[in-house]
């Protein structure tokens, strides 16, 4: 009988420990043998020759709206993406989804849209709003990682943003559990008044939406956040942080002893607001896009360690939300979950980022952060989640390898100089050569190891 169910021979193995040529061995969906002297028998043999192995990456923050839009995008089409990308994991937000994820009824209805359609595995966030906290235990009961709130206003009439005293409470409630709040932060009065004058004066340009949403929105509003959870003694998570000040101001924070994180995406690594404007509609976000020196201040946040986790903030639409001359009214979100993990290969090296820094960013520290039992480490014991990625010659990810229902986005003409060939998630191989699905999905719900207790960030023990 094979000692091993899958053997992956000779590739270039990306550890907490450094990269080296191994073999690995998995059973039973689990690895349980690394190393050069690794050569027994399997039932199936990959060769990853030439090839980086890198832990199965975990994207916290997607958005993938099933149930009820779907046609925005759905499990399927979006974990199509997230393996094609080397993607194993996702958190799926509380939002778009129509009902959106406010209670348990509604978290058992996206487990069964998300069941026997993804590909990948999946945790969910559930949402913090003043219209369900009293449905936060429900919600801690089921399995959310965590609660999500906007600061500002959503985009959606389903999913309220907090004010200051349903953060306070929602907090303090989360503290009491053990599990973190994550935060949308920009200040509603600054934006929603910007918006207001400009929209009213007849300015609706990308150049009239990005000054409406000034750096100062997003720095009051951390601020305010890490106050909120500092008082409350609450684990406080800032998504999709835009400016090297932003980061700065969690870092201080983290110094005096408060348990917050961040992240930041590829595409305030990447573009600017020059890009925004040359773009259009496919580069609107929220916090925006910034100017040059704001994008290299994050840079050198990020090559100084002060960044927890990088997302891809994967929020879509159909190409009819993107459509118009106002540029406050198309819809503003990102495509971006297929190219988080080639852009920050690519972007990462050439800034001097080390492969281990980027599998840490990219999968390890969120395993740790949301308590994701089994992942994000190519180590014995852990989940067989991996991916094989490859150098090439610099070139966009062509339309046809996009998995994204519809695939334009702002990544469309930027190239990558790695190419993910081969994807498994706990040893079954869901995307080889181009091709997902060779397998039905048999993604998994994900729940925390334990409400109650804790994780931070740099605790790089397997719980």
């Amino acid at each position: 009988m094979p000692e091993f169910d899958v053997l992956v021979r000779g590739g270039e193995v990306v550890t907490g420990a450094g990269v080296q040529v191994s073999h690995i061995g998995i059973r039973d969906g689990v690895f349980v043998a690394i190393g050069p002297e690794v050569d027994c028998s399997a039932s199936e043999t990959i060769d990853a020759t030439g090839t980086f192995v890198l832990p199965g990456g975990i994207d916290p923050h997607v958005h993938f709206n099933d149930p009820g839009r779907a046609d925005w995008e759905g499990w399927n089409t979006g974990s199509r993406s997230l393996v094609a990308g080397g993607i194993t994991t996702c958190i799926e937000m509380p939002l778009n989804a129509h009902p959106p994820t406010l209670d348990r009824s509604s978290f058992e209805a996206k487990v069964a849209a998300a069941s026997g359609s993804s590909f990948a595995d999946f945790a969910l966030w559930g949402g913090l709003t003043p219209d369900n906290l009293d449905r936060l235990p429900e919600l801690a009961a089921a399995g959310v990682v965590g609660f999500k709130a906007f600061m500002s206003r959503s985009g959606t009439d389903d999913f309220r943003h907090a004010g200051d005293d349903t953060l306070c409470q929602g907090m303090r409630y989360a503290a009491s559990v053990g599990l973190p709040v994550a935060v949308h932060a920009e200040n509603d009065a600054i934006t929603a008044d910007l918006a207001r004058r400009a929209r009213a004066a007849g300015r609706t340009t990308m150049r009239d939406y990005l000054k409406s949403r000034p750096i100062v929105a997003e720095l009051e509003a951390i601020g305010r956040a890490i106050a909120l959870a500092e008082d409350t003694g609450c684990s406080l998570h800032i998504v999709h942080v835009s400016t090297g000040r932003g980061i700065a101001l969690v870092v201080a924070a983290r110094e005096r002893g408060v348990d917050v994180s961040c992240e930041t995406c590829p595409h305030y690594l990447v573009f600017t607001e020059e890009d925004a404007e040359r773009i259009g509609a496919l580069a609107k976000c929220a916090p925006p896009l910034r100017a040059v020196e704001q994008r290299e201040a994050l840079w050198d946040t990020l090559l100084a360690g002060d960044i927890d986790l990088i997302s891809s903030d994967h929020s879509p639409a159909p190409p009819s939300l993107k459509e118009g001359d106002d540029a406050f009214a198309v819809w503003g979100g990102i495509s971006g979950c297929q190219h988080l993990l080639p852009v920050m290969l690519d972007e990462g090296q050439r800034r001097g980022l080390a492969l281990t820094e980027i599998a840490r960013l990219t999968s390890g520290d969120a395993a740790v952060r949301f308590q994701l039992p089994g992942k994000g480490e190519i180590a014995v014991g852990f989940d067989a989640d991996f991916s094989l990625v490859a150098r090439q010659q610099p070139a966009p990810l062509h339309r046809s390898a996009v998995q994204y229902r519809h695939p334009a986005s702002l990544w469309d003409a930027f190239p990558v100089a790695y190419q993910v060939l081969t994807c498994a998630v706990r040893g079954q191989i869901v995307f080889d050569d181009g091709v997902v699905g060779n397998r039905p999905p048999s993604g998994r719900l994900i729940t925390p190891i334990a409400v109650g207790a804790s994780a931070s960030v740099g605790d790089r023990e397997h719980q």
